[in-house]
């Protein structure tokens, strides 16, 4: 038995152009997206489930309330989440017409804890479901799944951008036997191939069902998701294309590429033999989700050069955001007709992006060449998902010896007690398998940081503490590093032969990324922020950060701002002016060591009970940026005093993901970096 709950918010669409499109001739497709709407966010939860109502609103930001019958639901309110019971929300939904649920969009939670899952009905009459366990329970995972279907995490718009994207397939039976090495299979990978097709379900006769049901697939989903942040493909493979799942029933394929629509999975994998109207209904009604249009050929015989080649292209981009090709080869040469299929598809293509790989050892080239979503495999996999796969470490040993990798010496600058993060770094470009050196040095005389990166093999760096974004030898700075006045890592981009340096701010990013773990990005809009330094260096990167998700007004404690952030700031004068600003929603200490325990009264002054505000905005976010010893119990006082609380170790990890990202454009999971740097974040 489940309950409704609603929230209104505004769907953004994507500014990727999307699925939908018409490709004409030569020339790129051309987006066919509808404009924002406002939709009443429903959410469906079971019975004896309440709890998840209240998680949920907090994650939105808002209040919460029930209702008997769903005609009680006030369209275009925001002001609430309400809850409905199941049996309520099925004698009431008749009420309202189709047209009216084109103003809602339905979310079914629903906690398997007990063995049963969601019946059909009620997941087909829902937009979309959440599937969860309460041990463990994940509420981050929740925030993404929320935060996705809202158009708030768009990860593919980051990884569009890429140069090169990796994904590793998961080829086990059962995902339980990857997730104790997910963190290290994953390193390198952009994303992870859920092979549907490959998932045996064991039966209670000690037998496996050959297509396993949808109730197993869903708990493959949870668990996947609770142990990886990267966005996940949903792929059921055909027996004609190296998979499992039987051709002679389509509407196979079509409800399960349905179902991980509404399970909020970031990529579809829909393969092109499949007949039109499902690949366009699964096109229509992919929400956020990005559809991969999938064509493989086994025979050995496919030539890239063929006309069939572009018409398998312009098919695939009816109805996707990516293209995938991938053929057997027997030859060498075959994959520089690849290549020049490739360059074709470029230059008269802007969209949809192709991804194209050759098959079997002639093909392992390709894999090296091609930059969009390469299926890469690693030794800690039972089976390969198709002959002649490489692990990103090989992908990227082979780039070194064509040239396309050079050597680059790479560079911790900074006052450092110990080598531990350089013996990090070194992990990472190990088990990538990349060329370049790493090096951690002290930061020295006035002028040494200069002399380090204009050597001939410089690479790139991160610096601690960070450089002024005014230095004279770095010219070209990203947006943030301008605006927060400081630069924390130094890239190269020689792109067109010259050797330029751009510095960035990566801190700020790692600070965002902590933020919206738990609560969806709109989550922060309009609320009110108060931050406590003892210098506007110290807190610009978190103010930043801040403005990116849209806060209300900031207020400052400890220090005056004067530099480009300074806009809309609100210093704090006395404690009396403390006693009289609304009730924040994130605190922030950037606070040296020996001051952390200045922040102590203010957690407990607007501790959650402290004032009227509405149930859900309990638990509100305090931030502590300090490092070192602290005085007091800053994370301790204000978790006891209700609110979510985050230390400088969680921004560290993600401030280091981000950092990997910039330096050599590689994605290390927050995971690995968490495990191999040591943190016992949790």
């Amino acid at each position: 038995m489940a309950s409704v709950a609603s929230v209104t918010l505004t769907e953004e669409v994507p500014t990727t152009p999307t699925a939908g499109i018409t490709v004409t001739g030569s020339h790129e497709p051309t987006p066919t997206a509808s404009p924002p709407t406002k939709r009443t966010v429903v959410i469906v939860y079971g019975l004896g489930q309440e709890k998840i109502l209240q998680v949920v609103a907090e994650v939105l930001g808002k209040a919460w309330t029930t209702v008997t019958a769903l005609s009680k639901v006030v369209l275009g309110s925001d002001a609430v989440v309400v809850g409905i019971l199941n049996r309520d929300f099925e004698s009431t939904a008749p009420e309202t017409g189709v047209d009216d649920f084109s103003k809602l969009l339905i979310v079914n939670t629903y906690c398997i804890d007990d063995g049963s899952f969601p019946d059909d009905r009620l997941s087909e009459g829902c937009h979309y479901e959440f599937i969860y366990s309460q041990t463990p329970f994940f509420r981050r995972d929740l925030t993404r799944f929320l935060s996705l279907i809202l158009g708030q995490r768009r990860p593919h718009e980051d990884l569009a951008i890429k140069r090169r994207t990796n994904l590793i397939s998961t080829t086990f039976p059962d995902v339980r036997a990857a997730l104790s090495n997910l963190d290290i299979l994953s390193v390198g990978s952009d994303a992870i191939e859920l092979r549907v097709d490959l998932l045996e379900e064991p039966l209670s006769d000690g037998s496996r069902n050959s297509i396993p049901s949808l109730k197993y697939v869903g708990q493959q989903v949870m668990l996947l998701r609770q142990h990886t942040e990267l966005p996940i493909i949903f792929t059921t493979r055909c027996v004609h294309e190296n998979g499992k799942f039987p051709m002679e029933d389509p509407e196979l394929f079509h409800r399960y590429l349905r179902r991980a629509i509404q399970w909020g999975i970031e990529y579809i994998d829909v393969e092109l033999w499949l007949p039109e109207e499902i690949r366009k209904d699964l096109c229509d009604h992919r929400g956020n989700s990005i559809i991969m249009s999938a064509f493989h050929d086994f025979s050995g015989t496919w030539k890239w050069t063929s006309p069939e080649a572009q018409q398998v292209f312009k098919e695939g981009a009816r109805y996707a955001d990516i293209v995938k090709m991938i053929a057997m080869v027997n030859t060498i040469e075959e994959n520089y007709e690849l290549e020049y299929f490739r360059s074709t598809i470029k230059a008269n293509y802007s969209y949809p992006l192709l991804s194209a790989v050759n098959m079997g050892p002639q093909g392992q080239l390709s894999r090296a060449l091609n930059t969009v979503f390469s299926p890469i495999t690693h030794p800690l996999l039972p089976i390969i998902a198709a002959p002649g796969q490489l692990t990103a470490a090989e992908i990227n040993r082979a780039l070194h010896i064509m040239g396309q990798l050079p050597k680059r010496d790479m560079y911790a600058i900074g006052s450092f007690r110990s080598t531990s993060q350089s013996m990090f770094m070194e992990k990472c470009f190990n088990e990538l398998g990349l060329p370049h050196n790493f090096s951690c040095i002290d930061r020295g005389p006035r002028g040494s940081i200069e002399s380090v990166i204009m050597q001939p093999n410089f690479g790139g760096a991160y610096v601690n503490p960070p450089l002024s974004s005014s230095a004279p030898y770095i010219p070209t700075k990203s947006d943030a590093a301008r605006a927060i006045g400081l630069i924390d890592t130094i890239t190269v981009n020689g792109s067109d032969g010259q050797h330029k340096f751009i510095g960035e701010n990566a801190t700020w990013k790692g600070i965002r990324a902590t933020l919206t773990r738990d609560y969806i990005p709109s989550a922060y809009r309009g609320r009110a922020v108060i931050v406590l330094s003892s210098s506007e260096s110290d807190a610009a990167a978190a103010i930043f950060a801040l403005r990116s998700l849209d806060v209300g007004t900031i207020y400052t404690v400890g220090f005056k701002a004067s530099g480009p952030l300074a806009a809309g700031l609100e210093p704090f004068t006395s404690i009396q002016s403390v006693k009289l600003v609304e009730q924040p929603f994130v605190i922030v200490s950037a606070l040296p060591p020996e001051k952390s325990l200045l922040v102590q009264p203010l957690l407990r002054h607007y501790r959650s009970n402290g004032h009227a505000s509405p149930p859900s905005t309990r638990g509100k976010v305090f931030l502590d940026l300090t490092s070192g010893q602290r005085k007091g119990d800053p994370l301790g006082v204000a978790t006891s005093a209700g609110w979510t609380a985050y230390g400088i170790d969680d921004v560290n990890v993600w401030t280091t993901v981000e950092t990997m990202r910039l330096l050599v454009g590689q994605n290390v999971p927050f995971d690995f970096v968490r495990m191999a740097s040591g943190h016992g974040l949790y």
